[in-house]
């Protein structure tokens, strides 16, 4: 199962990433772009039924600073939804 984790700075902290990457853009004339935000994203392939719980450990332990980073994850299920029965009423053809 792959799970996807999206980690940026929490509102209100100063993120020197961000300003580097908006000073540059308008160094190149865009102007239209008022703030940046920077982040990483992870990609992690964990056994299929791994709990959400651990996921939020790893987060909460090693892939972010929980003191000025938040966290969003994402499950990617490769498995294909089953397809659902319908129910053939009664005295209908089974085709």
């Amino acid at each position: 199962m792959r799970v996807c984790v999206v980690v940026t700075l929490k509102p209100g902290v100063l993120d020197a990433q961000g300003q580097a990457v908006l000073g540059g853009l308008r160094a190149l004339g865009y102007r239209t772009v008022s703030q940046v935000r920077v982040g990483r994203y992870l990609e992690l392939a964990v056994r299929d039924g791994t709990p959400r719980r651990d996921l939020e450990a790893m987060c909460a332990r090693f892939l972010a600073n929980p003191l000025i980073e938040r966290w969003q994850i994402e499950v990617d299920d490769p498995r294909p939804a089953r397809p659902r029965r319908r129910a053939v009423p009664e005295g209908r053809d089974r085709r």
